[in-house]
């Protein structure tokens, strides 16, 4: 009579304790991406200045390459995140599903 209870709850156990990997492993992996956008931010910078440095003619040609390539790591950063926080949503539907919840 008890089995299957006793069967959803391991079950349920289970599922909880993949879901704290899954939740370790977005927030690990938004970091990483932030980090990284950071780094390459900052290098992208530092050689803008260091060739306005060498060239003040060019300064107006730099910077907007420098905008954009900024512009294009963000929006990467950006997109790693809601993979991250997406695969956080489909392991807490999945535990839903088999906790009958949702």
């Amino acid at each position: 009579m008890l089995e299957p209870v006793i069967a959803a709850e391991q079950a349920a156990a289970e599922i909880l304790a993949n879901m704290q990997w899954a939740y370790a492993g977005a927030a690990v992996g938004a970091g990483i991406s932030a980090v990284g956008a950071g780094i390459g931010i900052g290098k992208i910078s530092a050689a803008a200045n260091e060739s306005i440095a060498r060239q003040p003619e060019a300064a107006g040609a730099i910077r907007g390459s420098t905008l954009l390539t900024a512009a294009f790591i963000e929006g990467v950063c950006l997109f790693s995140c809601v993979v991250s926080f997406q695969i956080v949503g489909k392991v807490s539907a999945a535990f839903a599903k088999v906790l009958g919840i949702g």
